[in-house]
């Protein structure tokens, strides 16, 4: 008699919990947590063409001409006057504009 009892109650357990046992909600999350955001695809990977020996270089680097130190120091004093500054902030100032100039 007690064997057919638990069987009673485990079938009726199981039919009646079936649905429910789908709503238990596990630790870390809540109802209202929105679906995870789905990744982005992998960015495309692009081998660059291989240059044959045989071949001549396509690219030509062709660079403008520099000026020469002198004239690059020369133009820098001329702003420096123009600019009003005395001797010794005219020497420092034309030494890092020539430096920096191209």
């Amino acid at each position: 008699m007690k064997r057919i009892l638990i069987l009673g109650c485990a079938l009726i357990w199981a039919a009646g919990a079936g649905g429910a046992v789908a709503q238990i909600i596990g630790p870390g999350h809540s109802i209202s947590d929105p679906p995870p955001i789905p990744r982005p695809p992998p960015p495309k990977v692009e081998v660059p063409p291989i240059p044959k020996l045989d071949a001549l270089p396509t690219q030509r680097t062709v660079t403008t001409p520099r000026s020469s130190f002198g004239d690059r120091v020369n133009q820098c004093l001329n702003e420096a006057a123009a600019g009003g500054l005395n001797q010794a902030d005219s020497a420092s100032y034309s030494r890092s504009c020539a430096a920096a100039r191209d």
